[in-house]
C-alpha cells in the first residue's frame, strides 16, 4: 500500500495541454474498433437471423435493433443467466427473434467473467382482453 501511495504522488497534478492531442486521439480509436465490432457482431447476428425472416435484406438490421432495445427480464436458473426478452411488433417478428434465440443458445455463451451459460428466450405475446 505504501508503494502505491508513492506511485501516486510521483504522478504530475496536471497534464500538459501538449498530451490532451494524443488522449483525444487514442479515445476515437478506441471509440472506432467498439463501433466496428458491433457493427460486425450485429452483421453476424443478421446472417443467423435471415433463414428465419424473410425481409431480412429490407429490415433485417431493424429487427434486430428492436430487439435490442426490448424490455426484458433476466434470472438466474443454477448454472445458467436466462435472459428473456419482450415479444416484438408482431407475431412473425417474435417468431424470427426467438428463433434466432434458439440458434444462439446452441453456441454455449458464458455471461463474461463468470461460469453461468447464457440463455436467452421471448416470452409470449399476452392475448388481448376485450
Amino acid at each position: 500500500m505504501a508503494r502505491i501511495r508513492q506511485e501516486l504522488k510521483a504522478l504530475p497534478r496536471r497534464i500538459p495541454a501538449a498530451d490532451l492531442e494524443t488522449l483525444k486521439t487514442e479515445r476515437k480509436l478506441i471509440a472506432d474498433t467498439i463501433k466496428m465490432t458491433a457493427y460486425q457482431v450485429e452483421t453476424q447476428l443478421l446472417g443467423m437471423l435471415s433463414p428465419h425472416y424473410a425481409r431480412t435484406e429490407d429490415e433485417g438490421r431493424t429487427l434486430l435493433q428492436a430487439a435490442f432495445q426490448s424490455t426484458g427480464r433476466i434470472e438466474l436458473r443454477g448454472d445458467e443467466l436466462y435472459v428473456e426478452l419482450a415479444a416484438q411488433s408482431s407475431p412473425h417478428r417474435t417468431k424470427a427473434i426467438a428463433a434466432l434465440c434458439d440458434e444462439l443458445n446452441t453456441l454455449g455463451t458464458k455471461f463474461p467473467g463468470t461460469n453461468l451459460r447464457l440463455r436467452l428466450g421471448i416470452s409470449s405475446p399476452e392475448p388481448l382482453n376485450i
